[in-house]
């Protein structure tokens, strides 16, 4: 009798084990601050095609904006640190923690994977100005209205920066809610520039509405080959929106392992390498936990330094 009672209690503990590090058990939720059809809600989703077959459960994406990401980052928060929510980051979030506009702090999260490292481009309404040199010497005596998406985030901070190290007119900045209304918006006239990523103007770049001015990187970006460098125009401004996927600090090792290689296998499929390569990017974007913990740590530092040099931190 005693030994059916140990063979039992064996089973009983065996199987208590293996529910214990069952996972995923439940549909896992992808929270971003983006709507949709913007450059991180379509990043997001295209991640996904794949992690949710390498996962081997279904995957949503849940959309909380507003804040500039506060929203997205203090209902992540809320959440269980089981690995069944994964939060989408973005160097606008740096701006929102370093704002204190957020109650998350960067140690409350443990870096996944990377999946876009993706520079800021500015971009105006196709025969307005006939070369980059030509849109710089606009703004010398006279600003011009910028449209970004939010306020005190990686636009404003690449608006501002570029103006100020180029010596040009104060923009005025016009804020959106996301990528896509601000390529419309910059079409129909609402705003003479727009502080975009590839991705979020393509259809309009191919339908000849929107022309791509100055990309702000040290080289020019395979997609967009003949567009200028804000380095070549003599401008030191280079700024990336890097989107990234984060858990929760206290996740545990076995789960975050799991989702990381997961996440990197889907993003180093044909799939979302093709992705990659329609917004004018390469593989080099997808990056493990290890190179994008680093990021977050210095892409935190550089954006609080940014924002300090503007005055919206005093």
């Amino acid at each position: 009798m005693k030994t059916l009672f140990a063979i039992a209690a064996a089973t009983a503990i065996v199987g208590g084990a293996a529910a214990a590090e069952e996972f995923p058990a439940k549909t896992i939720e992808v929270i971003t601050h983006a709507g949709n059809g913007g450059g991180t809600d379509v990043t997001t989703r295209m991640m996904m095609i794949r992690a949710r077959r390498e996962l081997g459960t279904d995957m949503v994406v849940v959309n909380k904006r507003g804040g500039g990401g506060a929203s997205a980052m203090d209902h992540y928060l809320t959440q269980a640190a089981d690995g069944h929510s994964i939060l989408t980051f973005t160097i606008g979030h740096s701006a929102t923690v370093a704002l204190g506009k957020t109650d998350m702090k960067l140690e409350d999260v443990r870096p996944i994977a990377r999946g876009t490292d993706d520079p800021q481009i500015l971009m105006t309404r196709c025969g307005v100005y006939d070369s980059a040199q030509a849109f710089v010497d606009a703004q010398k005596d006279a600003p011009l209205t910028y449209g970004t998406t939010h306020l005190g985030g990686i636009d404003d901070v690449s608006a501002f920066m570029f103006t100020r190290r180029g010596d040009l007119a104060t923009p005025k900045i016009v804020p959106f809610e996301g990528g896509g209304e601000l390529a419309t918006q910059l079409v129909a006239g609402a705003v003479d520039v727009a502080v975009l990523n590839l991705a979020e103007a393509g259809s309009q770049i191919e339908a000849g509405d929107i022309c791509p001015m100055v990309v702000l990187a040290p080289e020019r970006m395979s997609g967009l080959p003949e567009v200028s460098t804000a380095q070549e125009l003599g401008i030191d401004a280079n700024f990336s929106t890097v989107r990234g996927f984060v858990v929760h600090a206290d996740t545990p090792d076995d789960v975050a392992a799991k989702i990381e290689t997961a996440l990197l296998n889907a993003m180093n499929h044909t799939v979302y390498q093709g992705f990659l390569t329609s917004v004018g990017l390469d593989k080099t974007s997808v990056a493990d936990s290890q190179v994008w913990g680093n990021q977050l740590a210095s892409m935190q530092s550089d954006m609080d330094a940014a924002l300090r040099e503007l005055g919206f931190i005093k």
